[in-house]
């Protein structure tokens, strides 16, 4: 087996270590972490959870660090294109063979662990690839680290760290399943990651969530404070960035404000602050294209809330235009599809729908029997691969429209991957 077919195998292995049992994530990860010698501890963490925004808000905040001069590590989740996106040190990703050299050191640690403390103590995918986290943050010897939470917050596998300040970025209804029906339950879910005397940073959620928030962080002795205090209700009074988006106005105010928070021994500057949002990338946020002479947008609206602020940021698209987008969209999961179908049926001028290559994925004839009976234009069942066939090409709309994807983040991972198969043939 050659090197390359042995790093697909090995990205396919570990997808496969699927949570057994009625184990978290964080009583996986304790163990694990435990046998590892503690990697967590080596390098100061913030830590950033919220139903929306969270990536967004890391990425600032990673880029302002590195902007006032500091080593950065980075990890988030779930990637786009490529596995090591997940973890970055000053932006650079890890490579594939790092990724195999992580794996043969991790996977006797991980047989172990079954072994001694049973199989559903067994670390999954998402515990692996923490574990990597912390300990390339360590090898590398980072500064401080950007940890982004997974799952919810208090049961989540990053829930290990004594950060340095913890973030909430925004809450809404998702994941119900795992973290509740209610905006509240959500709430205590994410505020599980507030630790004893060390500050949080409310982004801006509602006042339900504010008051759960609030409550545990006095309960833990954690000075909280919010970018409502500080920067108020109009999103014209919050920080630009280079990430396009109303919503990453608001973003950009959580991550100022967790800067600020940090206190004097970070010496954040407030013109560090200005440099590292005016620098800052992080792809399928309302990111901007031009493939096949269209203008196509890659926008990661997956759940109820993010469906909010597409409907926002269409609705501001068409005004500036002058007229109507067409939209390519995929989604996992029907709960999600209903409120993100009609923001979309309000502002397109055609829809395309597509299935994400991921099992949850919902069938594209199902999505069809979303679509709002008013919406005039037409409705087509299409394929990633025919609207992006390669070679730089775009096969829906004409040249000067803009096509905005949307949907799963998955969705965008597939339609970059294509994208940049394009840009390395033609550099070819």
């Amino acid at each position: 087996m050659d090197e390359r077919a042995g790093y697909r195998a090995l990205v396919e292995r570990l997808f496969a270590l699927k949570p057994r049992g009625r184990s978290l994530g964080i009583d996986r990860m304790r163990p694990f972490a435990a046998a590892l010698g503690h990697p967590e501890r080596k390098v100061p963490v913030l830590h950033v959870a919220g139903t929306n925004g969270k990536g967004s808000v890391a990425a600032m905040l990673e880029a302002i660090l590195r902007s006032a001069g500091w080593r950065v590590g980075l990890y988030t989740s779930p990637h786009l294109v490529h596995l090591g996106e997940r973890v970055q040190v000053n932006r650079e990703r890890l490579t594939e063979e790092e990724i195999m050299a992580f794996a043969r050191e991790l996977g006797p640690v991980a047989e172990r662990i079954a072994r001694e403390k049973g199989d559903e103590l067994r670390p999954s995918f998402f515990e692996w690839m923490t574990a990597m986290a912390f300990l390339q943050f360590e090898r590398q010897r980072c500064d401080v680290a950007v940890v982004e939470v997974g799952l919810g917050g208090e049961f989540d596998g990053t829930n290990i760290v004594d950060p340095e300040l913890s973030v909430i970025t925004s809450i809404g209804l998702d994941h119900c399943e795992w973290l509740g029906d209610s905006i509240e339950g959500i709430a205590r879910a994410k505020a599980g990651i507030i630790k004893p005397g060390r500050p949080v940073v409310m982004g801006r959620i509602p006042a339900e969530a504010e008051r759960v928030v609030r409550e545990t962080a006095e309960q833990r002795g954690a000075r909280c404070v919010s970018v409502r205090e500080v920067f108020g209700e109009e999103s014209e009074a919050y920080p630009r960035s280079a990430l396009a988006g109303v919503y990453q106005r608001w973003n950009a105010g959580t991550a100022v404000l967790a800067a600020r928070t940090l206190g004097e021994r970070w010496r954040i500057d407030e013109a560090a602050v200005a440099k590292g949002l005016a620098g800052v990338a992080w792809a399928g946020r309302w990111e901007k294209r031009e493939v096949g002479g269209r203008t196509v947008i890659l926008d990661a609206s997956h759940n109820p809330e993010g469906a909010e602020t597409l409907a926002v940021n269409l609705a501001a698209l068409r005004k500036e235009s002058g007229r109507a987008p067409i939209i390519v969209c995929g989604v996992l999961g029907k709960e999600r599809a209903r409120p993100l179908m009609d923001a979309i049926c309000r502002q397109a001028a055609a829809i395309h729908l597509v299935e994400p290559r991921e099992v949850r994925a919902v069938p594209a004839e199902e999505l069809r029997s979303l679509v709002a009976r008013e919406f005039a234009g037409p409705v087509t069942v299409d394929e990633v691969s025919r609207i992006f066939p390669g070679g730089n090409r775009c096969e829906v709309g004409q040249t000067g429209d803009v096509v905005v994807v949307t949907g799963s983040i998955y969705l965008l991972g597939e339609v970059i991957a294509r994208l940049e198969q394009a840009a390395s043939s033609e550099a070819r």
